[in-house]
């Protein structure tokens, strides 16, 4: 491809992503393909010869749209939203061009620095103190994989790495089970091991850790010889939006000594409204916090934020410095590779920077206050609506109904075939969820182009379906 053809293709591919978002709601959020389908009909081989871009273009139309699941239509109310914001698109355009590999500082000078600024901008807007520092990870996977090594070295002496596990005394680490599984990937991976990861029980309307249970637990474990390391508290879980007492929490794990990650993946873009920031009180007490701008705020994925309060432990945890990944010549410099667990690292700031500029903090509340309310008065109408009952109180945007018909024998089954027949009629999309062992249905709003009138239709859906039976 040269200049030219590489100039008509980028115009071409540009001018497809306006119209394809256009015509979102003409499409159904999940496509009706039977698995299997979209393998079958890519060539089993890749081809010997150059093939031309005209053919390549069409069959991407022909074969791999149809079998999309649509994240950014406005009626996706499933999982949490993976949110482009189309200026955060044009940003990745520019991004993909240069290509850069942002491993360290000499590699892309500004992508290191506008890093350093726009998430030093995210923390004064989510109103953490001055003390936090950050950096941008691919996901809150990472980042958690990255809090969990970093507690298990602080509570080895910084003799894990080198030293292996076998040998040390057993770790433990705490969360509630409204933490996300992401949390259970970064205890196999980080040696820490499924065994060691202590489930408190919860309480209350929010679903928090019993702090109680938290405090007994962590003497008991000491008293059975293991080594207690950390605490994983979360801030609206992906079930149906558990959150902690991260106040009570941090109180715990300063007096115990250990490192305290809050998770806030979905919930923390919601911290730049000030009258949410209730939910995660005290939050200043804790060693690092993740959330994640690709969820609700409207970056382009990936785009995940870890704040840290003591950033040296964190770059002792995961920083390698062979001779040829130095910066010869120049003192005080980031290189966020030694801050991530990947070496490589793209130049995730620029769309944040984009997206900030272009709509600004308040642009941005004004969108999440909506969805906040729109998920509310939705919740409200199937109250009243008969035969559904409210499982779990909105938290922030999300919310989890049931279904509950007289004539139905088996309701969790109906329930779960009531999602599958809405997701099967395509003009929403839903995920179920199980809450004190019963299937419910959740609901979030969140999508950035989502408007008042996509949130009514889903009331229209769900009770015309749940009618039909």
């Amino acid at each position: 491809m040269d200049n030219n053809e590489f100039r008509h293709w980028s115009v071409k591919a540009a001018e497809w992503g306006v119209d394809y978002r256009t015509g979102l709601r003409d499409r159904p959020v999940r496509p009706d393909v039977k698995p299997g389908s979209i393998f079958g009909a890519v060539a089993a081989s890749a081809p010997e010869q150059a093939e031309p871009m005209e053919d390549i273009f069409a069959d991407f139309e022909a074969t791999i749209v149809p079998g999309m699941t649509h994240w950014q239509h406005p009626r996706f109310f499933a999982y949490f939203p993976a949110n482009a914001a189309p200026v955060s698109v044009v940003a990745e355009y520019l991004v993909s061009a240069m290509a850069a590999q942002c491993m360290l500082w000499q590699t892309s000078p500004a992508a290191t620095e506008l890093e350093t600024r726009v998430v030093d901008w995210m923390r004064q807007a989510l109103g953490l103190p001055d003390g936090f520092t950050g950096v941008i990870q691919d996901s809150a996977s990472q980042a958690t994989l990255a809090a969990v090594l970093t507690m298990r070295e602080r509570a080895l002496a910084w003799q894990g790495n080198k030293a292996g596990l076998s040998g040390q005394p057993r770790l433990r680490i705490y969360s509630s089970d409204q933490v996300h599984t992401s949390i259970d990937r970064a205890i196999w991976v980080s040696g820490v091991g499924e065994d060691n990861l202590v489930r408190i029980p919860t309480a209350g309307p929010n679903r928090a850790m019993a702090t109680e249970a938290l405090e007994r637990a962590i003497a008991e474990d000491r008293a059975a010889g293991f080594l207690p390391a950390g605490i994983i508290a979360c801030v609206g879980g992906t079930s149906v939006g558990g959150t902690d007492d991260i106040a009570a929490v941090a109180r715990i794990a300063e007096r115990e000594g250990l490192y305290l990650h809050v998770d806030a993946a979905w919930a923390g873009s919601a911290m730049i409204c000030p009258e949410f920031r209730h939910f995660w009180t005290g939050v200043e007490g804790a060693d690092s916090i993740v959330f994640n701008p690709h969820k609700w705020l409207g970056a382009q994925f990936d785009c995940s934020i870890q704040f840290i309060r003591d950033a040296e432990s964190l770059v002792r945890t995961l920083a390698i410095r062979p001779d040829y990944l130095k910066t010869h010549g120049h003192d005080g410099i980031i290189n966020y590779s030694e801050w991530s667990v990947p070496l490589g690292r793209r130049f995730r700031a620029l769309k944040l920077w984009f997206l900030l500029r272009a709509h600004g903090l308040e642009g941005l509340r004004t969108m999440i206050r909506n969805h906040v309310a729109w998920s509310e008065k939705l919740a409200e109408r199937l109250r009243r609506e008969p035969g559904f009952e409210i499982s779990s109180e909105p938290m922030l945007s999300l919310f989890s109904f049931r279904h509950v018909p007289g004539a139905a024998a088996d309701l969790d089954q109906h329930n779960l075939d009531l999602v599958e027949r809405i997701n099967r009629d395509g003009r929403i999309y839903l995920t179920q969820t199980r809450l004190d062992g019963r299937a419910v249905i959740r609901f979030q709003a969140g999508q950035f182009e989502a408007t008042e009138a996509d949130v009514d239709h889903a009331f229209e859906v769900i009770t015309e379906i749940a009618r039909a039976g």
